[in-house]
């Protein structure tokens, strides 16, 4: 096979996008870098990718010390998350192309602590979110002429992610029988972080013959906003320690993520391994990082496959985790030299993300 799909993500992180793989918000992106896009920016075509996300995160982390007792005793928090992400890309003169993607995210998040707080699986509820995600705009670059380098190539992309997204979207809390109270759902089902954040990304492969290459993506959202506004306190009252470190209101956090890995090409089949890791750091690069966030990163092996029809791609890639961390936020660190004590949340994270798409050229 002559043209081998090498990086099935320009992980457009719109978004949420941090919702990476469980409570650790990390948004959901879409996208598809291939080294069609290469050979034929010439070409003024277009190519439409739809891919559909899905995981479900319940396994709790502190630091990387995975909190078994919450599986065991059923107090698990559980959150399955779904994105429809159609991600538009028209290619142009001399390497440039534009992208635009648009995510239609489907939330549900089931809990116990939000909710009347009881230990029987009766008290067990849950809040859902659903709607359009935070839209990104982007332009990229081939730096390299693809008739002088046939072998690889360097694609640098500068975008902009607008807060489209319901970043105070509301369900209601069940607190008993009679009694439920509306307010915003948890930031990891949100819909959008409420900023607007700017985006680089770096897209490279090599092929050292036709059937056999290599690739790397690199996606970063600065988010210069530090806070959203919203309350954290689910409709009821905030905390006392909630004011006093910072987390009555939701942060707007950075995220980023890098993959690499190789690829091989069988008949129309290309299979694809490598490294993913995703990441929401506890300090942003520009701007605050107060509010609450949970800060933390997954590392995952990431298995793939495509099939190549004419004018059509399909895809399917399946990050399995093999490491997850819940670092400090800023308010862990605050209450840690406040107190003497040592001070670091939880967060759940997700065995594996099921992402399968389809890529159109015409």
């Amino acid at each position: 096979m002559k043209k081998i799909v090498i990086a099935s993500v320009l992980y457009l992180l719109l978004s949420h996008q941090a919702q990476s793989q469980g409570c650790v918000a990390i948004r959901s992106t879409g996208g598809f870098c291939t080294r069609d896009q290469a050979t034929q920016h010439d070409n003024n075509n277009w190519m439409l990718s739809v891919s559909n996300r899905y995981f479900k995160s319940f396994r709790h982390f502190v630091g990387t010390e995975e909190q078994k007792q919450r599986l065991e005793q059923g107090t698990e928090v559980i959150n399955y998350a779904y994105t429809l992400d159609l991600t538009l890309f028209r290619n142009l003169k001399n390497g440039w192309s534009i992208g635009l993607d648009v995510p239609i995210i489907s939330n549900t998040r089931s809990s116990l602590y939000e909710h009347g707080g009881g230990t029987e699986e009766s008290a067990r509820h849950s809040t859902k979110a659903f709607g359009i995600g935070d839209v990104r705009v982007a332009v990229y670059k081939w730096l390299f002429d693809q008739s002088k380098m046939p072998k690889g190539n360097i694609q640098v992309g500068l975008g902009l992610k607008l807060p489209t997204g319901d970043y105070r979207y509301q369900d209601y809390f069940i607190k008993n029988d009679s009694t439920k109270i509306l307010g915003p759902v948890d930031q990891s089902i949100q819909l959008g972080d409420g900023g607007t954040g700017f985006t680089f990304e770096m897209n490279a492969y090599y092929n050292f013959i036709p059937q056999f290459g290599v690739y790397t993506n690199f996606y970063y959202l600065l988010n210069p906003r530090e806070q959203n506004g919203v309350s954290t306190a689910r409709g009821g009252t905030v905390s006392s320690d909630a004011l006093k470190y910072g987390t009555a209101v939701m942060s707007v956090p950075d995220q980023y993520m890098i993959r690499a890995g190789a690829s091989a090409s069988i008949e129309k089949f290309t299979l694809s391994g490598g490294m993913r890791m995703e990441c929401q750091p506890s300090k942003d690069l520009v701007g605050g990082s107060s509010g609450f966030r949970r800060p933390g990163y997954i590392i995952s092996l990431e298995p793939g496959v495509n099939y190549q029809f004419k004018k059509a791609t399909l895809y399917a890639y399946v990050p399995y985790a093999v490491k997850r961390n819940r670092t400090q936020s800023n308010a862990d660190k605050l209450k840690t030299a406040a107190t003497g004590v040592h001070a670091q949340g939880d967060a759940a994270f997700a065995d594996y993300l099921v992402n399968i798409g389809c890529t159109f050229k015409f």
